[in-house]
């Protein structure tokens, strides 16, 4: 979102933002009144429909781990309004601002975040029509918590149509780590559109609900250790739970299987780094890679995923929605952990 530190004037329009200047927690968030960003070049604004929230924005909120701060704000962040997918109406449009019309509804990820306010500025590039027939706040539950799965997917070798499945009719078998989250319950949907044999962990109280989405069996790694499982027995395990080892997953796989991680897992310092480098090592020679997934901003599979997501092949889990007057609530909720699904906040 466009910040300024000028005083406003009587003609600046205002909005109301949800903002918190120092890292912490979420009872830290105020609702304050800020100038309506203008766009700039490749640029429009849009009223703010619904904005889906992510573990990736209480990192960001606590900013932690230390490691990105130099990107994100070294002593306090850059973008003091949370909230990275958003789903709105383009109500401006800047200089050369290429794929987003004037009134079109649409939907993005915004890089460092400002969804929870009415209105925030983004790159056209970074977004999609939304179909007639898919609602705001399900829109927006897609670019992070979907796009991420589907990367995941991707990089674990688990295609539409994966040269594993085509092979002597074999069924490609994966294991998904920490399957009732926003990321987890796409990547169980998801893999079952990909005709495969979804196993998945998650909390007893959700089991039933994982298995509604395609999983064909269910786990608790946390009372169920993975080494319990025999050797060899997926083609990809997607751990997005983390504190499962490195050397325990990486048994789990067959030759030529992969192990994706998306899990943040790590210190307050470097995060994820030790634990990437660690993988790195292990892959050395190894016919069971491990590998770090870094999932990036890609509207062509957004677009994919809203047309699953209008056909009815995909569903978002919301766990619960919240107004606009209770987005701190909604960080809250989100930073206690355990939350199934996703979690909205609808417009102001």
């Amino acid at each position: 979102m466009t910040e300024t530190n000028k005083t406003p004037t009587n003609d600046t329009a205002m909005m109301p933002a949800w903002r918190r200047e120092t890292y912490g927690s979420a009872d830290g968030f105020r609702l304050e009144q800020i100038p309506v960003p203008e766009p700039r070049r490749g640029e429009v604004v849009l009223r703010v429909e619904a904005t889906s929230l992510n573990s990736g924005d209480v990192r960001l909120m606590l900013g932690d781990p230390l490691l990105v701060r130099p990107v994100f704000g070294l002593t306090r962040p850059k973008h003091p309004v949370r909230g990275m997918e958003v789903a709105g109406t383009v109500v401006a449009v800047g200089p050369n601002a290429i794929g987003a019309e004037l009134g079109e509804r649409v939907v993005g990820e915004l890089v460092g975040g400002g969804g929870l306010a009415s209105h925030v500025a983004v790159p056209a590039t970074r977004l999609v029509p939304i179909p007639p027939d898919v609602t705001s706040a399900t829109a927006a539950c897609l670019p992070v918590a979907a796009g991420t799965a589907w990367q995941a997917l991707d990089r674990a070798g688990i295609g539409f149509r994966s040269a594993k499945g085509s092979a002597a009719g074999h069924v490609p078998r994966i294991l998904v780590i920490g399957a009732s989250g926003g990321v987890g319950t796409f990547a169980v949907q998801l893999a079952a559109l990909r005709a495969a044999e979804v196993w998945a962990s998650c909390g007893e109280r959700n089991a039933r609900l994982v298995e509604h989405l395609g999983a064909v069996r269910t786990l608790d790694h946390r009372t169920s250790p993975m080494t319990d499982l025999p050797a060899g027995q997926f083609d990809a395990v997607i751990d997005i739970a983390g504190g499962v080892g490195l050397r325990d997953l990486q048994r789990l796989v067959v030759p030529g299987g992969t192990v994706v991680l998306v899990t943040g897992d790590g210190g307050h310092v470097l995060g994820p780094i030790p634990r990437m480098l660690k993988a790195a090592l292990l892959s050395i020679g190894s016919s069971r890679p491990i590998r770090a997934l870094a999932a990036t901003p890609r509207p062509e599979i957004l677009a994919k995923l809203l047309e699953l997501t209008a056909e009815g092949r995909i569903t978002p889990v919301i766990e619960r929605e919240y107004g606009f007057d209770e987005a701190s609530a909604a960080l809250a909720h989100l930073e206690a952990g355990h939350t199934v699904g996703k979690v909205v906040v609808q417009a102001a």
